[in-house]
Parts: C-alpha cells; sequence; structure tokens
C-alpha cells in the first residue's frame, strides 16, 4: 500500500505543478479533482474564451488535460494534453517505465513503447 501512497501524491504533486503554468486565454481557470478513494486525477480547463479576434463574444470551454488512474499496481495516463507529456515527469519523479501505462494509445501502439502494455 505504501507504493500506492507514493503513487497518489507523486500524481497530486505533478498535477498541481501544471496548474502554475498559465494558460494562454485568462479567461481559462485551471482545475484539480483529486478522487483518491478511486484513484482519479485530473486537471481540467473551464472558463470562457473570445471566439475570434474580431468578436467580443465568448463560447464556453469544459475539458480534461490531464487524467490518470491508478488501476492495478499500475498508473494509467488517460489522457495527457501537456506539451511535454506527463509520463516524463513519471519517469523524473522515479517512476519505472513498466508501472506506466499509456492507456490514450491503443494496446498494440502501447508494445512498442517501451512502457507497461496493461
Amino acid at each position: 500500500m505504501d507504493r500506492i501512497n507514493n503513487y497518489r501524491e507523486i500524481i497530486q504533486k505533478i498535477i498541481l505543478s501544471h496548474t502554475k503554468i498559465p494558460y494562454a486565454d485568462e479567461n481559462i481557470k485551471l482545475e484539480t479533482v483529486f478522487d483518491t478513494t478511486q484513484d482519479r486525477y485530473l486537471l481540467m480547463i473551464v472558463g470562457r474564451e473570445k471566439i475570434n479576434s474580431k468578436y467580443s463574444a465568448t463560447k464556453r470551454v469544459h475539458g480534461c488535460l490531464i487524467h490518470v488512474d491508478i488501476l492495478d499496481d499500475k498508473i494509467w495516463i488517460q489522457r495527457d494534453g501537456t506539451e511535454e507529456g506527463i509520463a516524463s515527469d513519471l519517469l523524473n519523479a522515479g517512476i519505472t517505465k513498466d508501472k506506466i501505462v499509456l492507456g490514450f494509445y491503443d494496446p498494440q501502439i502501447r508494445e512498442e513503447t517501451g512502457f507497461a502494455i496493461a
């Protein structure tokens, strides 16, 4: 169980570090969702952005930038909308490739990544 608690701490720290990076539009906010009971960790983007520079009209923005789950003693990256990729952050934090699943890839492609398949 210590490993899972360690995963939780690392994932939360990484996601929180991404909230420090300013979003391109100041009307968009970054919100974290940490469910430590079901081990789901999200970074959401929420707000309004201009439709285009010609109009002052805006549209609602609501989406998931990062989604990470802990499943079967592995860290599953379900969604990664970051530039660098959070798999790099996890590796830098000491998580080995065999404990990281790039869930956004098809299982066949996962075989070629060097990361865990499932």
